[in-house]
C-alpha cells in the first residue's frame, strides 16, 4: 500500500476544506514573513540613516536630547542656537580629524503641496561639509565656492518640489535677492534629499542668525577614545553633546521593544496555523472513522495509519507555507507602502527585507508547528479499533 498516494487522494476528496486550510496557513505564513522582513528592514534602514549622517559627534545648543536627535535625523522644529565662538575651539583640537559648522532653518510654505509643507534650509561650509558627506553626488552642477555666495544646492526631493534645475534662480524667505541654483544632488535615500543647502554666511545673514550655529559636526581620528573625548566635551557650558552611537543605541532600544510586539504577532500566526491544521485533520479522522477501521481490518498497521494522517498534515502545511512565502514576496512592495502610510516618520531605505534565512525559517517553523498540531489526530486515528468502527456503522 502506497501511504503517500492514499494521503494525497484523501486531501483531494475534500477539496473545499483542503483549500480553506491551505489558505489559513498561507495567510499565517504571509504575516510571519512580512513581520520578520519588516523587523530586519526597519532596523537596517535606521542603521543606514544614522551612519549616513557622516558625523560621529554633533554639538548642539542645550535642550532635550530627543529634540536633538530629531534635529539630526529630520531637521525638526523648535531649533536652538549657540554662538559659533563657543564651539570653534573644539574643531581645532588634536583629536578631531574633521569638523564642519552648520546652521539649520525651517520655514513653513503654504504654497508647497496641497496643505503646504516645511522647507528645511541648511547653511554649510563648502570646504568642510562635502568631505564629511562623501556619498553626496550631483545630478547637475557642483558645490558653491565660498561660504557667502548667493547660491544654493538642492537635494533630489527639494529640486522636484521647487521644480528647479541647475542655473535657475529662486528666492529664499527673508531675502529679496535671487539665489542661483548651483547644483542638484542625486537621490541618497537620506534626510539630505529634502534639504536646500546654502553657504553658511549667507544663511546667517538671511535668517538673521549672525554668529550663531545649530550644529557642529565632528569626526574623530581613528586612535581617539571617543568616550573619553565626549566626557571632556560635557564640561562645555550651554552645549549638548549628541553621540551618534548613543542616538543609535537609544533608537535601537526602542526598536527592540517593538520587536516584542512583532514576535507576539508572529506567535499568534503560529497558533492560528496549528489550530487550523488540528481542526481540519481531526475532523477528517472523525469523518473517516469507519474507513480507517476497514483499512486496519485489511492489514494496515497502526503505524501505517499514523503515517498516513501525518503525511496529510505535512502536505497541508508545506503547500500553505509555500503559497504564503510566494504571496509575501510578491506583495512586499505593497506592504511597505502600507507601512509608510501608517508610519509617516519611517526611515529611508527598504523597510521590508526578505532573505533566504527568513524564508527558510518561516517554511520550517510553520511546517513543524502544523505537524505538532497533527500529532494528536494521527494518534487518534492509529488507535481506532476495527471492531469499534464496524459497530458504529450499525
Amino acid at each position: 500500500m502506497n501511504i503517500f498516494q492514499v494521503a494525497y487522494k484523501n486531501l483531494l476528496r475534500r477539496k473545499t476544506r483542503t483549500l480553506f486550510t491551505i489558505a489559513g496557513i498561507m495567510l499565517s505564513t504571509w504575516v510571519l514573513v512580512t513581520l520578520l522582513g519588516f523587523n530586519r528592514g526597519y532596523e537596517q534602514s535606521l542603521n543606514e540613516n544614522i551612519e549616513g549622517m557622516g558625523f560621529q559627534i554633533v554639538l548642539t545648543a542645550k535642550g532635550c536630547p530627543y529634540e536633538a536627535a530629531t534635529l539630526m535625523l529630520k531637521g525638526g522644529t523648535g531649533l536652538r542656537y549657540m554662538p559659533e565662538a563657543l564651539v570653534r575651539d573644539v574643531a581645532g583640537r588634536a583629536e578631531v580629524a574633521a569638523a564642519t559648522e552648520m546652521l539649520m532653518h525651517a520655514e513653513f510654505d503654504p504654497n508647497k503641496g496641497e496643505n503646504g509643507g516645511t522647507i528645511v534650509y541648511l547653511g554649510i561650509d563648502p570646504q568642510t561639509y562635502p568631505a564629511l558627506k562623501p556619498y553626496l553626488q550631483f545630478n547637475q552642477g557642483e558645490w558653491f565656492d565660498t561660504d557667502s555666495a548667493a547660491e544654493v544646492v538642492l537635494g533630489y526631493e527639494a529640486a522636484e518640489l521647487e521644480q528647479r534645475e541647475a542655473g535657475d534662480a529662486m528666492l529664499l524667505p527673508g531675502s529679496e535677492q535671487e539665489f542661483k541654483v548651483r547644483g542638484v544632488l542625486k537621490r541618497t535615500g537620506t534626510q539630505d534629499d529634502g534639504m536646500i543647502f546654502l553657504p553658511l554666511k549667507s544663511a546667517q545673514n538671511i535668517f538673521h542668525k549672525t554668529g550663531q550655529l545649530t550644529m557642529l559636526g565632528l569626526r574623530l581620528k581613528q586612535d581617539v577614545d571617543q568616550t573619553a573625548f565626549e566626557e571632556e566635551l560635557y564640561t562645555l557650558p550651554d552645549v549638548q553633546v549628541v553621540s551618534m552611537a548613543q542616538v543609535k543605541n537609544t533608537i535601537l532600544s526602542l526598536v527592540a521593544s517593538a520587536k516584542v510586539i512583532v514576535l507576539s504577532i508572529a506567535f499568534i500566526a503560529f497558533l492560528i496555523a496549528m489550530f487550523g491544521v488540528l481542526n481540519t485533520v481531526l475532523m477528517s479522522v472523525f469523518e473517516r472513522f469507519q474507513e480507517i477501521g476497514i483499512l486496519k481490518s485489511l492489514g494496515a498497521l497502526p503505524k501505517d495509519v499514523f503515517q498516513m494522517i501525518l503525511i496529510e498534515t505535512t502536505l497541508l502545511c508545506a503547500l500553505g507555507s509555500l503559497a504564503g512565502i510566494i504571496l509575501a514576496c510578491l506583495f512586499s512592495g505593497f506592504s511597505e507602502m502600507a507601512i509608510r502610510y501608517l508610519l509617516p516618520f519611517a526611515p529611508n531605505g527598504s523597510l521590508i527585507i526578505i532573505g533566504w534565512p527568513t524564508l527558510l525559517f518561516a517554511f520550517s517553523s510553520i511546517t513543524l508547528v502544523g505537524l505538532a498540531g497533527g500529532v494528536y489526530p494521527s494518534l487518534r486515528a492509529a488507535a481506532i479499533r476495527p471492531l469499534d468502527s464496524i459497530r458504529s456503522a450499525e
